[in-house]
């Protein structure tokens, strides 16, 4: 008895071990060119051939069959070069060299989409695309995937157990070997093409096992109506501003919202009327989950509308609208067919859902594509509120400018560095210079304070002697940020800074002029014991520079360790 999802297939016994060996040799590459034992970044041709080795290896395991072997082949390498090209461009695009960017996920989503589109077109030998197979394909890939993924998961704890057998008789070979960068990403990759070789040899039984999972989800679809038509039904007494004031953002959770109300409405129709929950109550609740995802993709793009008229474009909210616009399509579309026939609505959507899949494949595509220059666009939108004056210079992302938003922020930074105002030629050149992103939050801070420090400062005995320089030294300390603060001069080289940070006791710091001019805070260790009160005003407080005897240990004259007395 053939355990095969489409009988045209013949049974292929040898399939595991080759997928197996295909991913084990992958996952060997794919540590060869990415080394995660450190934690500098590869270069981005470097990532963009592991991206290559990973997409191809993955997609065609998942998609191959003996019949038109060399169309899943075709597949697999045309999608490796697309997304390794993609993967290249985005870990050049931004200073931090990552490839994990939005570009970067969109092209790997478009594969994801992808995959059971061109199995059915493999299948069918002609670009057709009959909803229960394709249906059933992008079931019956997710559930084989997650199982190859759960079953890799089995295979480290084997492993690790049999390491910890040997390792208790003193033989550590096992042990030692699952320790290497490379043999793990090896045994990770054999496990997973011998699960994936093995469920595809026995797809049929993944298609009961793909089932099962659709009615156990179907069960959730009333609970999930319920709670969404009575969310939708509260809000006109409620109202909207509850939900901009949460501390949860409105938009990714309205998205994912309707996101679960797909996934259960697919799960309630099936792959056909034949395979359709026969239920009445699970129909009802299919129909008004799929009513539910047009209004919760609006209220998400009202959402992410006033976040962008109160904050300006970024790159995260340029993709959160192509995501809403998504959501609002399908919205749309499941209200067409439920306009169309309220009761049997799932046989006007099935079309749509296809032809949806096949333009959000391409729209995807189009997007990870270096076409749309989604920085530049949000170093415009930010660059204009903050010449307006919307944006003030503390409150502007030059984080974002410097990491997020490619060369053309870096370009607009370096313009600003050079003919920019002083405090923002300082922020600027800042956020140019700084190889992580804490540190362009830092000099915020800093410039913040110095704007506002002869509010809380107190200088002794003159305040004319303080230099820029020396100002901005005291501005770094934790200790004039919020409350009083006062500093007095030791003699040429050295100032003593005393003050409070938040409700700690008093403390003081000295600041010492170094070999090349620069003041700086000076690390040292307290040798007498911290007040454990604090005076009642530092802008009043007596303050005085006193000689005082001490005890300390010297050998041969030299002293060593802090004073004890």
């Amino acid at each position: 008895m053939s355990e095969r999802f489409d009988t045209r297939d013949a049974a292929w016994p040898q399939r595991p071990w080759i997928m197996a060996a295909i991913c084990a040799v992958a996952g060997l590459f794919f540590d060869l060119l990415v080394d995660f034992s450190t934690n500098a970044a590869a270069t981005p041709l470097r990532q963009a051939a592991a991206a290559f080795i990973a997409v191809a290896a993955v997609s065609f395991v998942i998609t191959v069959e003996q019949r038109r072997w060399l169309w899943s082949l075709g597949f697999a390498l045309g999608w490796g070069i697309v997304v390794a090209l993609i993967g290249w461009f985005t870990a050049g695009y931004n200073q931090h060299r990552e490839i994990f960017e939005f570009p970067f996920l969109s092209g790997v989503f478009a594969v994801l989409l992808a995959a059971p589109l061109f199995q059915t077109v493999r299948d069918e030998g002609a670009w057709r695309f009959p909803y229960a197979r394709l249906h059933g394909h992008a079931w019956t890939d997710a559930v084989i995937g997650a199982a190859g993924l759960a079953f890799v998961g089995i295979t480290f704890l084997l492993a690790w157990l049999i390491a910890g057998l040997f390792d208790l008789i003193g033989i550590d070979v096992v042990k030692e070997l699952l320790k290497e960068e490379w043999f793990g990403w090896m045994l990770a990759g054999f496990a997973f093409g011998a699960a994936v070789g093995l469920l595809r040899e026995r797809d049929s039984l993944v298609g009961t096992l793909q089932r099962l999972v659709m009615v156990v989800l179907s069960v959730l679809a009333p609970v999930l109506a319920v709670a969404l038509a009575m969310f939708l039904l509260s809000i006109p007494f409620t109202g909207l501003s509850k939900l901009w004031d949460s501390a949860i953002p409105a938009t990714p959770l309205m998205l994912v919202a309707a996101a679960g109300a797909v996934l259960l409405v697919n799960a309630v129709i099936g792959n056909g009327q034949d395979d359709r929950a026969g239920n009445r109550v699970l129909r009802l609740s299919a129909l008004l989950l799929l009513l539910c995802v047009l209004p919760l993709a609006l209220i998400a793009a009202l959402s992410l509308g006033q976040r962008i008229g109160q904050y300006g474009w970024t790159p995260e909210r340029m993709w959160g609208v192509v995501a809403v616009a998504v959501a609002i399509a399908y919205g749309a579309a499941g209200w067409w067919a439920a306009a169309r026939r309220r009761g049997e609505f799932d046989d006007p959507l099935r079309p749509l859902q296809t032809k949806l899949a096949i333009v959000l494949c391409g729209v995807a595509l189009l997007l990870a594509l270096p076409i749309f220059d989604f920085g530049a666009i949000s170093a415009r939108s930010q660059l204009a509120r903050f010449a307006d004056g919307r944006t003030p210079a503390d409150k502007f992302d030059w984080q974002a400018m410097a990491f997020d938003f490619g060369p053309a922020g870096r370009a607009e930074l370096k313009a600003m560095a050079r003919s920019g105002r002083p405090d923002q030629r300082r922020l600027a050149a800042a956020a140019l210079a700084a190889e992580r992103r804490y540190q362009v939050d830092e000099e915020i801070a800093v410039t913040a304070n110095a704007s506002t420090l002869d509010e809380r400062l107190r200088v002794m005995p003159d305040a004319r002697a303080l230099t820029p320089d020396l100002r901005r030294a005291i501005a770094a300390t934790r200790y004039c940020r919020t409350g009083r603060c006062v500093v007095t001069r030791i003699d040429d080289r050295r100032w003593v800074l005393v003050g409070a940070f938040g409700k700690e006791p008093l403390q003081r710091v000295l600041i010492e002029r170094q070999e090349d001019g620069q003041w700086s805070e000076v690390m040292e260790w307290q040798s007498v014991p911290r007040p454990q009160t604090l005076p009642a005003d530092l802008a009043t407080a007596a303050i005085e520079v006193r000689q005082v005897p001490r005890r300390q240990l010297f050998v041969d004259g030299q002293p060593v360790g802090p004073a004890f007395e």
